[in-house]
């Protein structure tokens, strides 16, 4: 069994706190941690420890929570949720672009969503531990890792079901920028019709970039630009990387992370 932590709450501090709450509720399970800085890439990363699974069981908690902009419409930030895929255990705050890639792979069709009250009631928690819970700043500590337990023991709590056609869809982003400045985007090779040797354009902060699709990054030629096949995905679905061979894309175009782009017709 394994423990994955995905998170934007992720300096040290946070990072050994819920490592060690984890760790007390799942006596003995190794966990992992990657920090988060946007929605999106916590999408990515999720599919990739899917992946990393092999299918083993195991739990994947999912969090990113900001209380500003467009997530003051929450009394207290997201909402968490939780849903199984296979005999993995994925809990998860609901809003933005988190769900969207397990959409878009088909790897589940809905999410059930918890009220922090009732399901720690549920499982048995004090009043004291209930309050501090739904008006912690800080939830991906305070509940997510006993929302995971609860859920791990019971199989299904209290929640209401929502269906992924009311999840947003991924947009074109490039959700993770590797050590090597190579961009990995949320594009499949069927959303460009990929080819051996094609070329493709996208348009990313209203740059025209040409780059060639290549199915292994090695077959670039040197300082020229590819699309690859990337490392990243889900079985036999791997998201496309774009790449300066021997050099930084991000670098090369002034690309960050979650910049999005489109397809030139």
């Amino acid at each position: 069994m394994f423990i994955s932590i995905i998170t934007d709450c992720q300096d040290g501090n946070a990072q050994v706190r819920q490592q060690t709450r984890y760790s007390v509720l799942f006596p003995g399970v190794p966990s992992s941690f990657a920090g988060a800085f946007s929605d999106i890439e916590a999408a990515g990363n999720l599919i990739d420890v899917l992946d990393a699974s092999d299918d083993q069981e195991g739990i994947i908690a999912v969090n990113v929570a900001p209380r500003h902009g467009a997530a003051r419409k929450w009394p207290n930030g997201t909402p968490f949720g939780y849903l199984w895929i296979g005999k993995i255990l994925v809990v998860c705050t609901i809003d933005g672009e988190v769900l969207s890639l397990l959409k878009k792979f088909g790897l589940a069709d809905h999410v059930n969503v918890t009220d922090i009250r009732t399901v720690l009631a549920f499982g048995g928690y004090d009043q004291e531990i209930i309050d501090r819970a739904a008006t912690s700043q800080f939830r991906s500590f305070d509940y997510l890792p006993r929302l995971a337990r609860i859920v791990w023991d019971k199989k299904d709590v209290p929640s209401e079901k929502l269906m992924f056609t009311d999840i947003p869809d991924a947009a074109l982003d490039v959700w993770r920028i590797d050590s090597f400045g190579n961009c990995k985007t949320t594009l499949l090779a069927e959303d460009i019709a990929f080819e051996e040797g094609a070329e493709r354009e996208i348009i990313l902060n209203g740059l025209a970039i040409k780059a060639t699709c290549y199915k292994q990054l090695r077959t670039v030629p040197n300082y020229q630009t590819g699309l690859t096949m990337g490392s990243s995905g889900y079985g036999n679905k791997r998201f496309l990387e774009l790449v300066v061979q021997g050099s930084s894309a991000a670098k090369h175009y002034n690309i960050t992370q979650k910049d999005t782009f489109q397809i030139a017709k």
